[in-house]
Protein backbone atom coordinates (compact mmCIF):
# COMPACT_ATOMS: atom_id res chain seq x y z
CA UNK A 1 0.00 0.00 0.00
CA UNK A 2 1.70 3.25 -1.02
CA UNK A 3 1.15 7.01 0.57
CA UNK A 4 -1.64 7.57 -2.60
CA UNK A 5 -3.80 4.06 -1.68
CA UNK A 6 -3.93 5.92 1.76
CA UNK A 7 -4.80 9.18 0.72
CA UNK A 8 -7.03 7.94 -1.26
CA UNK A 9 -9.04 5.80 1.51
CA UNK A 10 -11.93 7.94 2.99
CA UNK A 11 -11.87 7.75 6.28
CA UNK A 12 -7.81 8.26 6.10
CA UNK A 13 -8.41 10.98 3.87
CA UNK A 14 -10.99 12.41 6.72
CA UNK A 15 -8.24 11.98 9.37
CA UNK A 16 -5.83 13.49 7.86
CA UNK A 17 -7.88 16.39 7.00
CA UNK A 18 -8.89 17.14 10.51
CA UNK A 19 -5.80 16.31 12.08
CA UNK A 20 -3.78 18.70 9.64
CA UNK A 21 -6.43 21.75 10.06
CA UNK A 22 -6.45 21.12 13.92
CA UNK A 23 -2.53 21.10 13.68
CA UNK A 24 -2.18 24.05 11.51
CA UNK A 25 -5.01 25.96 13.46
CA UNK A 26 -3.58 25.46 16.52
CA UNK A 27 -0.48 26.09 15.65
CA UNK A 28 -1.60 29.50 14.56
CA UNK A 29 -3.01 29.81 17.86
CA UNK A 30 0.04 28.81 19.53
CA UNK A 31 2.51 31.52 17.88
CA UNK A 32 0.42 33.54 18.77
CA UNK A 33 0.43 33.01 22.61
CA UNK A 34 3.98 32.48 22.42
CA UNK A 35 5.08 35.85 21.15
CA UNK A 36 2.94 37.37 23.94
CA UNK A 37 4.07 34.93 26.63
CA UNK A 38 7.69 34.92 25.63
CA UNK A 39 8.45 37.53 22.88
CA UNK A 40 9.19 34.98 20.45
CA UNK A 41 6.58 33.13 18.28
CA UNK A 42 9.16 30.16 17.98
CA UNK A 43 9.05 29.06 21.53
CA UNK A 44 6.40 27.36 22.34
CA UNK A 45 6.64 25.37 18.69
CA UNK A 46 10.21 24.12 19.89
CA UNK A 47 8.43 22.57 23.25
CA UNK A 48 7.01 19.86 21.60
CA UNK A 49 10.88 18.36 20.74
CA UNK A 50 11.27 17.89 24.48
CA UNK A 51 10.38 14.54 24.43
CA UNK A 52 13.41 13.92 22.49
CA UNK A 53 15.95 16.71 23.40
CA UNK A 54 14.91 17.49 27.20
CA UNK A 55 14.77 20.74 28.39
CA UNK A 56 17.05 22.36 26.22
CA UNK A 57 13.83 22.48 23.78
CA UNK A 58 11.62 24.25 26.58
CA UNK A 59 14.01 26.66 27.08
CA UNK A 60 14.90 28.00 23.23
CA UNK A 61 13.11 30.67 21.76
CA UNK A 62 14.80 31.51 18.13
CA UNK A 63 13.93 28.82 15.42
CA UNK A 64 16.69 25.97 15.56
CA UNK A 65 17.24 23.07 12.89
CA UNK A 66 17.03 20.81 16.04
CA UNK A 67 13.73 21.72 18.10
CA UNK A 68 11.55 23.89 15.89
CA UNK A 69 10.87 20.89 12.87
CA UNK A 70 11.07 17.84 15.23
CA UNK A 71 8.86 20.24 17.49
CA UNK A 72 6.12 21.24 14.41
CA UNK A 73 6.10 17.61 13.40
CA UNK A 74 5.28 16.34 16.97
CA UNK A 75 2.67 18.42 17.05
CA UNK A 76 1.04 17.46 13.68
CA UNK A 77 1.44 13.76 14.58
CA UNK A 78 -0.31 14.39 18.02
CA UNK A 79 -2.89 16.24 16.09
CA UNK A 80 -3.48 13.29 13.90
CA UNK A 81 -3.60 10.72 16.29
CA UNK A 82 -6.27 12.61 18.23
CA UNK A 83 -7.83 13.20 14.48
CA UNK A 84 -7.87 9.25 14.47
CA UNK A 85 -10.39 8.59 17.84
CA UNK A 86 -12.22 12.06 16.57
CA UNK A 87 -13.11 9.65 13.31
CA UNK A 88 -13.78 6.81 15.25
CA UNK A 89 -16.61 9.15 17.18
CA UNK A 90 -17.68 10.67 13.76
CA UNK A 91 -18.21 7.28 12.64
CA UNK A 92 -20.88 6.32 15.73
CA UNK A 93 -22.71 9.06 14.33
CA UNK A 94 -26.81 7.73 12.58
CA UNK A 95 -26.85 11.35 11.06
CA UNK A 96 -23.44 13.55 10.95
CA UNK A 97 -24.34 17.14 10.75
CA UNK A 98 -22.05 19.93 10.91
CA UNK A 99 -23.94 20.46 14.41
CA UNK A 100 -22.77 17.22 16.33
CA UNK A 101 -19.38 17.88 14.26
CA UNK A 102 -18.71 20.92 16.42
CA UNK A 103 -19.95 18.90 19.58
CA UNK A 104 -17.84 15.66 18.54
CA UNK A 105 -14.70 18.18 18.47
CA UNK A 106 -15.47 20.27 21.74
CA UNK A 107 -15.52 16.89 23.27
CA UNK A 108 -12.65 15.10 22.23
CA UNK A 109 -10.20 17.97 22.58
CA UNK A 110 -11.71 18.03 26.34
CA UNK A 111 -10.47 14.66 26.50
CA UNK A 112 -7.03 15.31 24.87
CA UNK A 113 -6.21 18.22 27.06
CA UNK A 114 -6.80 15.67 30.17
CA UNK A 115 -4.93 13.33 28.64
CA UNK A 116 -2.13 15.67 27.55
CA UNK A 117 -1.46 17.67 30.75
CA UNK A 118 -2.75 15.23 33.44
CA UNK A 119 -2.64 11.79 32.61
CA UNK A 120 0.79 11.44 30.29
CA UNK A 121 4.48 11.45 32.16
CA UNK A 122 5.65 14.41 32.25
CA UNK A 123 8.21 14.01 29.16
CA UNK A 124 5.48 13.01 26.91
CA UNK A 125 3.44 16.02 27.47
CA UNK A 126 3.30 19.14 24.96
CA UNK A 127 5.86 20.70 26.33
CA UNK A 128 4.15 24.05 25.29
CA UNK A 129 2.23 24.39 28.32
CA UNK A 130 5.56 25.00 29.90
CA UNK A 131 6.11 28.02 27.54
CA UNK A 132 1.96 29.29 27.39
CA UNK A 133 -0.10 31.07 30.22
CA UNK A 134 -3.24 29.13 31.20
CA UNK A 135 -4.95 31.63 28.96
CA UNK A 136 -2.98 31.22 25.49
CA UNK A 137 -2.71 27.61 26.48
CA UNK A 138 -7.03 27.18 26.85
CA UNK A 139 -6.59 29.25 23.31
CA UNK A 140 -4.15 26.66 21.94
CA UNK A 141 -6.83 23.91 22.39
CA UNK A 142 -9.62 25.59 20.99
CA UNK A 143 -7.76 25.98 17.86
CA UNK A 144 -7.50 22.21 17.59
CA UNK A 145 -11.18 22.15 18.71
CA UNK A 146 -12.20 24.52 15.61
CA UNK A 147 -9.47 22.56 13.22
CA UNK A 148 -11.41 18.95 14.36
CA UNK A 149 -14.58 20.49 13.67
CA UNK A 150 -13.73 22.11 10.48
CA UNK A 151 -12.40 19.22 9.47
CA UNK A 152 -15.62 16.90 10.38
CA UNK A 153 -17.91 19.50 8.98
CA UNK A 154 -15.87 19.37 5.81
CA UNK A 155 -16.57 15.49 5.82
CA UNK A 156 -20.58 15.63 6.48
CA UNK A 157 -20.77 18.20 3.66
CA UNK A 158 -18.68 15.95 1.31
CA UNK A 159 -20.71 12.90 2.23
CA UNK A 160 -23.62 15.18 1.91
CA UNK A 161 -22.53 16.11 -2.11
CA UNK A 162 -21.99 12.16 -2.38
CA UNK A 163 -25.79 11.27 -1.92
CA UNK A 164 -26.79 13.83 -4.27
Amino acid sequence: MTWTDLASCPVMRQVLTAGSLASVLSMAVMARGSRRDTGSAIAALNAPSHWFWGDRALRRNEASWRFTPLGAATHHASAVFWAVFYELLRARRQRPTPANAVVDAVALTAVAAVVDLKLVPERLTPGFERRLSKRNLAWVYVGFAAGLALGGVLAARRRSDERR
